[in-house]
């Protein structure tokens, strides 16, 4: 139920409330939690926190990410409240608009009152241990919250990088509830994608890899956790109770549950998933006499809700001011936007965050398939799909989680009639019912944000046919074909750490398979005809044939070939038709298609030009371009060319590398700098005793005076990994600090 506007503006006296000291009987209350908690920081800093209950745990687990970074901490909450703008300014105002559209701080607050007791309990300590870090730390300045609520995670439930409301564009958004247009008059049309989403943002995603017994040396099954996501969005840490709590993993930056990683038992790793969870509809609106709105539904007409929504933003001045915006609703959920034809568009998507964090957080306690699997029956997994990997020998893939069922009669790709009753969802799938595969003849599972139908390779994947459309629309990608051929070659000798290490940064770039003979071709026509290409073009020609596609940071063919294609597509993505879909390899096909062999090779020659302007010689090794930097440690980082940062080899995952690093360069610098790709990386052995290691962009402190700060950079860049201390006496050994929180 939406809030009226009365309550609005209570609510929003109670934001401003959120600045009020703390009291004494709190504060007791959390040094005494606090007396109960150990945090140990082992030599990385990683820190291991426990206590005798669950809800001790988590009162140290977010005391410790506050102490490494409390500035993500808030920046998360900012986002999940919509409240952006009173940070960022108007800019912002629409982004925090959207937030308020699908959930609101009351829902939020109603929510948090009838969750079940062992919820409430965690979710208090989440605010108990965050407020404690503030009050023992004055120092520690923030930019808006001065006080953490514990019904906040409830706006905050999966730990994705995005979350479901990042597909609705604010562009759109904006065009439909600007006050200079009156609604129903406003449409903004598909937008490209920008330059960077083009090039870098592909390397949002992640890999998951699970080896079973009968392909390990060891005969235990094996766990890749790769996520990718910009870098520092997760930290590593370990939670461990008295109650039977014992993760490690990587946890979101203010999230009180280890998203991606594993227990003594089991692990899981959730990759970015396109399974059709949620569902656009086409509202055919008409205004009423009195001004208000109704929309068609079978044979009726609806009232269409209005809600006043008020929205808070920093002016230019620094002072607060608000926008006050008429929102719209209709059963199937709120208006987003409108089509030419003048129709709404509205937007229906899971709702359940209870369920999403009671299965975010029970998933960590897991002992086996079974009860993993009785744990996704919550449905409260919208965006992800889960590779996973236990102790008693299986090895599981569920493409996404929460999905709706739905008549296969419609295209769900596209909106669907709003006022067309069989359009309504029919309840959930179960379990079950979603795409999935158990122990597979291949021994052997990968995702790689693409299809599920090759998951565990030719003859032991799923069968599309078995499956309704909706359920899987993903496409390939080119690192999932990279994944089959590395997991079917390496599989034929038994996996151990090591193998699967080198599984995973295979150097192989799938997509120069298509992209270079393509240039091959272009080249060799061009070169038959009059204007036979001279000069540096004919030796960069040579070079590139010569390539064995693998990055290096060596490789003088990787900077050729990278500049070229990302040319080659911005040179090719406005033929596009509008709504054309493009995946990550169709954009790469129809680059190929739709462009000339003249200009696929002048697109080479104006790749040379570019690298002798920016270096000197084209000739630049990719490591000399390529760079890891870490300066500020402030969420918008900034780069220079002239201060320290190490040279990377591995690349965009555009290209099909399993090991991402998306880079470009900067403001005021000529080298490419990485901010997306590989960020928390970790394998896992299930056996009597786990063995497990790991690497983190970075550090896992966010402080630059902080020796945690780059301490694992240098084996990042390298691709090596550090042991994971994961039992007590080997914490202890490696123990730096132990301390309880507020010492």
């Amino acid at each position: 139920m939406r809030l009226p506007l009365l309550v609005s503006f209570l609510l929003l006296s109670a934001f401003g409330a959120q600045s009020q000291a703390f009291q004494p009987t709190e504060i007791a209350r959390w040094q005494r939690q606090a007396r109960q908690v150990t945090i140990t920081r082992d030599t990385w800093g990683v820190p291991h926190v426990s206590g005798p209950t669950d809800a001790d745990a988590v009162f140290g687990l977010l005391y410790a990410q506050c102490e490494d970074d409390f500035a993500r901490v808030e920046a998360n909450y900012l986002d999940a409240l919509g409240r952006r703008a009173e940070v960022e300014g108007e800019g912002a105002l629409y982004h925090d608009l959207r937030a308020r559209l699908f959930m609101d701080s009351t829902q939020a607050i109603a929510l948090y009152q009838k969750s079940p007791g062992w919820l409430r309990q965690l979710l208090m300590a989440f605010a108990d241990g965050t407020n404690y870090y503030l009050h023992t730390h004055p120092q520690t300045k923030p930019q808006l919250l001065r006080r953490f609520q514990p019904w906040m995670p409830l706006l905050f439930s999966e730990g994705s990088i995005g979350g479901n409301i990042s597909v609705v564009p604010v562009e759109r958004l904006k065009a439909f509830y600007s006050p200079q247009i009156a609604p129903g008059t406003g449409w903004q049309p598909p937008q490209l994608p920008a330059r960077e989403d083009l090039l870098d943002r592909s390397s949002l995603g992640s890999n998951g890899f699970a080896i079973g017994p009968q392909r390990s040396a060891s005969g235990h099954p094996l766990l890749l956790i790769n996520p990718h996501t910009s870098f520092y969005f997760r930290p590593e840490v370990q939670m461990t109770s008295r109650a039977g709590l014992n993760a490690y993993g990587a946890v979101t930056w203010g999230q009180f549950f280890i998203y991606q990683g594993f227990n003594e038992h089991c692990g899981w790793m959730h990759t970015s998933s396109y399974a059709d969870s949620m569902d656009e509809y086409l509202e055919t609106v008409a205004r009423q006499p009195d001004g208000t709105f109704a929309y068609r539904y079978g044979t009726e007409q609806r009232p269409v809700r209005q809600q006043r929504v008020r929205v808070a933003y920093r002016a230019a001045d620094g002072s607060t001011k608000f926008r006050e915006f008429t929102t719209y609703y209709t059963h199937h959920g709120p208006v987003v936007g409108q089509q030419p034809d003048g129709k709404w568009l509205t937007v229906r998507m899971m709702d359940t965050p209870v369920a999403a964090l009671e299965q975010s957080y029970l998933r960590t306690k897991a002992t086996d398939y079974a009860s993993f699997q009785e744990v996704m029956r919550l449905n409260g997994n919208a965006s992800n799909n889960t590779v996973f990997a236990d102790s008693k020998g299986t090895i599981a893939y569920w493409h996404g989680n929460f999905m709706p069922r739905r008549d296969p009669q419609f295209d769900w790709n596209r909106p669907v009639d709003g006022s067309n009753p069989k359009t309504e969802w029919q309840g959930l799938h179960q379990v079950e019912d979603i795409v999935q595969v158990k122990n597979p003849a291949s021994g052997w599972l990968q995702n790689c944000n693409a299809t599920p139908f090759t998951v565990a390779g030719p003859g032991s994947s799923p069968a599309p046919a078995a499956y309704p459309a909706y359920m899987a629309p993903d496409a390939e990608n080119y690192r999932g074909l990279n994944a089959v051929r590395v997991l079917s070659q390496k599989a034929k000798s038994k996996f151990t750490l090591d193998t699967l290490l080198a599984a995973a940064r295979d150097p192989h770039l799938t997509a120069f398979d298509e992209l270079l003979p393509a240039l091959a071709e272009a080249y060799q026509t061009v070169a038959d005809g009059p204007d036979a290409p001279q000069g540096d073009i004919r030796e960069a020609t040579a070079l590139l044939k010569a390539w064995n596609h693998n990055y290096a940071a060596t490789s003088v063919a990787q900077t050729v070939a990278t500049y070229w294609a990302e040319r080659l597509q911005r040179l090719a993505r406005p033929r596009a038709k509008p709504g054309q879909p493009l995946d990550q390899m169709a954009m790469i096909r129809f680059a190929i298609t739709s462009t000339t062999a003249p200009e696929k090779v002048n697109a080479l020659q104006e790749t040379l030009d570019e690298l002798t302007a920016s270096f000197g010689n084209w000739r630049q090794p990719w490591g000399e371009i390529n760079r890891f930097q870490r300066l500020t440690g402030r969420i918008d980082e900034v780069y220079d060319d002239k201060k320290p940062s190490l040279p990377v080899a591995f690349t965009s995952s555009a290209w099909g590398s399993l090991a991402a690093f998306g880079s470009r360069a900067r403001p005021g610098t000529q080298k490419r700098y990485g901010d997306v790709g590989n960020s928390f990386v970790a394998v896992v052995e299930f056996g009597p005793r786990v063995k497990a290691r790991s690497v983190l962009a970075g550090g896992v402190s966010g402080h630059p005076d902080s020796p945690h700060f780059t301490d694992q950079a240098p084996l990042y860049v390298q691709q090596q990994f550090k042991d994971i201390w994961f039992y007590p006496e080997d914490i202890k050994q490696h123990a730096k600090r132990t301390y309880s929180p507020g010492q």
